[in-house]
């Protein structure tokens, strides 16, 4: 379908659905010409009916006066006379009395029809003329019929009434009385027209009507969505006025009442927020001084624990572990602190993602041989950006070892790619995974998919959320995809010029081991990987 022809056809759906007044009105307008529709022909049904018999009533008694007059005419007449004068005579005397009555005659004689007012013999349908001919009596058959005329005038529609005439002896001639209904479908048309005019006259009327109610309606509502809509852009100030006593008065007062409740309780949150913020800020400044000391403290006692008994070298080292822990935390915390200020600042320079990615293997590359795990390396595209090394490198270490410590033993893919506008490496594990609707929570704070699991790393729980921000800085994408027993795998999309705004990633978010064989498309030979060892040389 050309996309004109689906506008014009989907536009009046999208009004339809956008506008409450138009659903009101256009609901109050279809079901009022419904009910006009059905009343009228109701009414209709019922006038013409009426209508109907009663002329059928009124022709009957005048076709049995015009019957009564036409015998006795018969049985007085000069029997000398021939047939076919007589006949004609008593034709035109009982029409001559019929234009009072409205309606024309015709006696079927012994050779021909003799008819007034040039009325033609088809007039007179064949099955009223079947039963008068069998008639015995002076019965009064009725029939709908059109009358039809030899100079020329349009047919119209009737009523035909026969009867037998009986003459001298056992004659009989079939007389027929033709009642033309013009008056009556006069009468039928002119309650049509009113009763159309009067229907559409109602339905504009009533539209009209809805179209004022529903604005009544409508508007309040309208001004109660501005309210909302001022408020969840912080304008905390904003009041409807309140007008009358009904419903929608409360509602606006509601409304009202809200916008203010809304304003001091967020306004209390981020007054507890700023309190927050600064007290994680201040105490993370404050514990350095303390633990710098201790730090001196403890280095002199790790350096020298070989000297010491057992169970002092054991809590030495215990010392040393739980201090370096403890001073990660620190770190993280006054990070997430200039993040939280909106203090951080990116210290851009062109650089190789390649590279970072190649160093933080290497650098990571004991602690993946402690646990077992094979560091691959894919893809060989230019992967030149403006980047902040420092964060990038901490981002990819994040990555590195959130897939070491749930790999489980597994090896793990890294895998580079590059197109015109970006940069992307994505980071494979096929450990333990996680479910998917978990899929935003694994970038809060100190969130864990499960927080029974042992901490095997010592991560203080906020890498993956600084990896985030660090990502949003750089007006980068850092997305994550999992499955139970599956593994996950996070993608790291960088724009290569500052600034600019990203489209589409040249990595899918969905590894591409579950649906091709080939893990990433950029390696020169299909299947082909660059694989580091533990130590980090390159194979």
């Amino acid at each position: 379908m050309p996309r004109t022809l689906k506008d014009l056809v989907t536009a009046p759906l999208r009004l339809w659905r956008r506008s409450l007044t138009l659903r009101v009105v256009g609901s109050t307008v279809l079901g009022s010409a419904l009910v006009m529709l059905l009343s009228g022909v109701f009414l209709l049904q019922q006038a013409s009916t009426g209508i109907l018999d009663g002329k059928r009533q009124s022709a009957l008694a005048e076709a049995s006066v015009a019957l009564d007059l036409a015998q006795r005419r018969l049985h007085a007449a000069d029997t000398t006379s021939s047939t076919n004068d007589l006949l004609t005579q008593l034709t035109f005397e009982v029409a001559n009395r019929g234009n009072l009555g409205g309606y024309q005659v015709i006696i079927q004689g012994q050779v021909a029809d003799i008819r007034s007012g040039g009325i033609l013999p088809e007039s007179v349908p064949s099955s009223l003329r079947d039963r008068v001919s069998r008639a015995t009596g002076t019965t009064l058959y009725i029939t709908p019929t059109e009358i039809r005329y030899s100079d020329g005038r349009e047919p119209e529609a009737g009523l035909a009434i026969g009867a037998s005439l009986a003459a001298a002896g056992s004659a009989r001639y079939p007389m027929y009385l033709l009642f033309p209904l013009t008056q009556e479908q006069a009468t039928l048309e002119v309650m049509n027209r009113a009763t159309l005019i009067t229907g559409l006259f109602l339905i504009v009327l009533l539209g009209l009507i809805s179209a004022i109610v529903s604005r009544q309606i409508v508007v309040p509502i309208k001004r109660a969505k501005q309210q909302a809509e001022a408020i969840a852009s912080g304008e905390w100030d904003n009041r409807m006025p309140v007008r009358g006593e009904d419903d929608l008065a409360s509602l606006v007062e509601s409304m009202n009442n809200m916008g203010a409740e809304l304003g001091n309780q967020i306004t209390q949150l981020e007054e507890l927020s700023r309190v927050q913020h600064r007290f994680v800020s201040d105490v993370s400044h404050e514990l350095r001084t303390p633990l710098t000391t201790v730090r001196m403290a403890s280095e002199m006692l790790y350096d020298s624990r070989e000297e010491f008994g057992p169970t002092e070298r054991r809590s030495a080292e215990l010392m040393h572990d739980e201090l370096e822990r403890f001073e990660a935390l620190l770190n993280d915390l006054l990070e997430i602190s200039r993040f939280d200020a909106g203090a951080a600042q990116l210290s851009l320079e062109p650089a190789d993602l390649r590279t970072v990615v190649r160093r933080e293997m290497a650098a990571q590359g004991p602690f993946a041989e402690r646990n077992g795990v094979e560091l691959r390396l894919h893809g060989e595209d230019d992967c030149t950006a403006e980047m902040d090394v420092r964060r990038v490198t901490r981002i990819i270490r994040n990555l590195l070892s959130n897939a070491i410590e749930h790999g489980e033993g597994k090896p793990i893919d890294v895998i580079l790619a590059a197109d015109e506008k970006a940069v992307a490496v994505a980071v494979r594990d096929h450990g333990v995974g996680f479910e998917a609707a978990q899929v935003k929570q694994v970038f809060l704070r100190f969130w864990r998919a499960d927080p029974a699991r042992n901490r095997t790393v010592g991560g203080t729980g906020l890498g993956l959320s600084i990896a985030m921000e660090d990502a949003r800085l750089h007006g980068g994408w850092l997305n994550a995809w999992g499955r139970p027993n599956q593994g996950a795998q996070f993608r790291l999309t960088l724009p290569r010029t500052a600034g600019s705004v990203l489209e589409m990633s040249p990595l899918p978010v969905v590894p591409r081991d579950l649906t091709e064989e080939v893990p990433c498309p950029n390696d020169e030979q299909p299947g082909a990987a660059v694989a580091l060892p533990a130590n980090g040389a390159e194979a």
